[in-house]
């Protein structure tokens, strides 16, 4: 490999990016965006739920009150089904 072609080489890539950042300085103040439809449909579905509560109130209280009172009975069975079950899909993975 000759060292000289390198300068070259380098001259030549130089020369073009100096253009390139010339251009993009002139079109510089005529930039626009788009956004289609499905994009705003989007954007009020993500706005929508952004408002939405994290915690629905009206399932909970029932289950709080029971809690309280000292009435809300969990099967053992029940509990360790549903435990086994997100093990295995943790194995799974």
């Amino acid at each position: 490999m000759r060292i000289e072609a390198y300068t070259q080489v380098q001259q030549v890539y130089g020369t073009k990016s100096r253009v390139k950042t010339q251009n993009t300085a002139k079109n510089a103040g005529s930039d626009r965006i788009q956004i289609s439809s499905i994009g705003k449909d989007i954007q009020t579905a993500k706005n929508a739920v952004a408002a939405a509560e994290d915690i629905r109130s009206e399932l909970t209280a029932p289950i709080k009150a029971s809690i309280a009172n000292g009435t809300y009975n969990v099967s053992g069975e029940s509990f360790a089904e549903k435990l086994m079950r997100q093990y295995e899909e943790i194995e799974g993975l």
